[in-house]
């Protein structure tokens, strides 16, 4: 199964790069893929590459939604054990 993530662009760096943030991590990921993308804009990440740029309240939502489900899941592990 693949997963593709959005994340926030924090800084932008030469040669196509750039280092976005999710969950308190920062990852140097490649734009070549994508045109316009600026400082602060949200782009679906996978393997390294940025592939589209993320209207920011659908990446709110998102991430929203993964924060719900690891929330959940760690309170599920906490009762099977």
């Amino acid at each position: 199964m693949c997963l593709a993530v959005p994340v926030r662009v924090e800084r932008l760096l030469d040669n196509e790069m750039a280092v976005v943030g999710i969950g308190g991590l920062r990852k140097e990921i490649s734009l070549a893929l994508v045109d316009g993308v600026r400082e602060g804009d949200y782009v679906i990440l996978h393997v390294g590459y940025a592939l589209t740029r993320l209207d920011p309240e659908e990446a709110e939502r998102t991430l929203a939604l993964f924060a719900e489900l690891a929330t959940r899941l760690d309170a599920r592990e906490g009762t099977e054990r």
